[in-house]
């Protein structure tokens, strides 16, 4: 039976690395903050594969034909993809893949009656996995990834609630189709509030992203389905805020479990609202033992 280890939750933006430097010094120690928490939990969890959901920047797939989730299967993953290199500005990274937990995750999702889609040819990252990947060291960890490319922009996409149930059965297929002792790190990363190139550009509403993370914390899950709807996530950024599918994705998967809020900052310059949150699943498998 295998185990999640660790759970987590954080932004990316391109403006983590490439704008970094002229950020106010309090909002580059969020970020120093968010992502030290999580590469040391990642750490001491010593994960087999670290599976990470982010969203497709229409970089892999096309509005026409656009999966819902693309799971990467290559042997290897690298990145930043070279077209992204010069706006993200950040280092290269090489990590490597995990075809089988891939070819699990593909199988054990369709055996629900999820559909998931699946390409074994390196696919394109940008900052979606590549600030996290940078931020967290993920190349130097000695473990493997599983990149899930999530739709979270192309309309009809799954809402709050069916993502939260996906998150349900992605615990499922860990405990139940993965080796015995086998551990997982899983990631949402995405989000807070944002508009990328919408008539709000630069406008965070910082409001909403301290009530979200304050829901988290609280760990009513009932009321995150019911509340954080997807017009009250439109509404506080258009095609950006959406991002927060992929949050709410490992929020099913934990379940009732503590959940940390890492800090928040927003910064014009970034263009979104900036965090970052922990669920203590190592909690629950104390309580387990």
């Amino acid at each position: 039976m295998g185990q999640i280890v660790s759970a987590s939750a954080v932004s990316h933006a391109p403006g983590l690395i490439g704008l970094f430097d002229g950020a106010p010094e309090e909002s580059k120690e969020v970020v120093r903050t968010c992502f030290k928490r999580i590469k040391q939990d990642l750490e001491e969890s010593r994960p087999d594969a670290v599976i990470i959901f982010a969203n497709d920047h229409l970089a892999n797939s096309r509005p026409r034909a656009y999966p819902d989730f693309l799971i990467g299967m290559a042997d290897e993953h690298v990145g930043p993809d070279e077209w992204f290199k010069p706006w993200l500005g950040c280092r290269d990274y090489t990590v490597a893949g995990n075809p089988q937990v891939a070819q699990a995750l593909l199988n054990g999702m369709g055996r629900r009656g999820i559909r998931m889609f699946a390409q074994r040819e390196n696919l394109r990252f940008d900052d979606n996995i590549s600030i996290p990947a940078v931020w967290t060291d993920l190349d130097q960890l000695g473990t493997t990834l599983v990149p899930v490319m999530q739709n979270v922009t192309v309309p009809p996409m799954p809402g709050p609630e069916e993502v939260y149930r996906i998150g349900v059965a992605l615990a499922e297929i860990i405990r139940e189709d993965l080796p015995d002792d086998y551990r997982v790190a899983i990631m949402g990363t995405g989000g807070l509030s944002h508009e990328p190139g919408g008539k709000r550009y630069y406008y965070i509403d910082e409001e909403f992203d301290r009530w979200f993370l304050d829901l988290l914390v609280a760990q009513d899950h009932e009321r995150i389905l019911k509340e954080v709807t997807m017009e009250r996530m439109e509404a506080a950024g258009i095609g950006g805020t959406t991002e927060l599918l992929s949050w709410l994705l490992v929020l099913g998967a934990v379940g009732q479990v503590p959940c940390e809020n890492l800090g928040y900052t927003a910064y014009t310059n970034w263009k979104s609202g900036v965090g970052g949150v922990l669920w203590k699943v190592s909690d629950r498998a104390e309580a387990v033992a």
